[in-house]
């Protein structure tokens, strides 16, 4: 589903992503780990277009993000490409970015309807299903500013749901909550784990959440893999140095 080659991304002469290699598979829910400024968040903006390669090629579903074949050679995308490259990949943020002038289930039908071309009757009962999944069906008719953090980070989540992408990015999505209000956040990305077929890429400092969900755990220092694990396998024996101390501080701080 998933699949980066050789991918470098620089800024200015620091090297982020240092010849990327990894892939993700259909329906896995893969986390990615490790200390501040180690490309984990970069990776997903690559994945949004929010960011271009610098080298090497990403695939989604197949296809190439930000290339086309031209004849023997890749050239770079035209934006037609990339709009439609997008419209497979949804993305919660670590700031709910809600559309504070619209209803909850507005912000959730507005891009089905804009982009999708759907219905409008068709994206509202989408809607209204996904607000009863994330808990949310007494909500449909509030504004962002009348919800918790919590409740808009999972409005947020139902709004990327509702463009039925083939991938879902989370970033650090708990990070801007109030500690009580990130168990029903985690909550709801378990039951879409479970029950969706979604493939689902995580930055995430939640490690029991990661150890509990993923499929598999990858750590990153300095825009490289160190460690690409199950959970089981990486949190009780992680293999390298790095990984044991980096575990160790964020365990604690836990």
């Amino acid at each position: 589903m998933i699949r980066f080659s050789g991918v470098v991304k620089r800024f200015g002469d620091n090297v982020v992503l240092d010849h990327l290699d990894f892939t993700v598979a259909p329906g896995e829910f893969v986390s990615l780990i490790g200390p501040s400024g180690s490309g984990k968040t970069t990776i997903l903006r690559l994945l949004m277009t929010l960011e271009k390669v610098d080298g090497g090629t990403i695939e989604v579903c197949g296809d190439y993000l930000s290339h086309v074949r031209k004849g023997d050679r890749l050239g770079r995308a035209d934006e037609k490409h990339l709009r439609a490259m997008r419209r497979r990949i949804g993305m919660v943020f670590q700031q709910f970015n809600l559309f504070p002038n619209m209803n909850v289930l507005r912000n959730i039908t507005e891009a089905p309807v804009r982009s999708l071309g759907l219905a409008a009757d068709e994206a509202e009962a989408r809607a209204l299903d996904l607000l009863d999944m994330v808990g949310l069906s007494d909500k449909a008719q509030a504004h962002p500013a009348q919800l918790s953090g919590g409740q808009q980070q999972r409005v947020a989540i139902a709004r990327a749901l509702a463009m039925r992408p083939d991938v879902l990015l989370l970033d650090e999505v708990t990070s801007a909550l109030d500690p009580e209000l990130v168990a029903d956040v985690l909550r709801v990305l378990r039951d879409i784990a479970t029950s969706t077929d979604i493939t689902i890429l995580c930055v995430t400092h939640e490690m029991q959440f990661a150890q509990d969900v993923s499929d598999r755990v990858m750590m990153f220092d300095h825009g490289r893999v160190l460690e690409d694990a199950v959970p089981e396998k990486l949190f009780s024996e992680p293999g390298h140095e790095r990984t044991r101390r980096f575990l160790r501080a964020v365990i604690d701080r836990e």
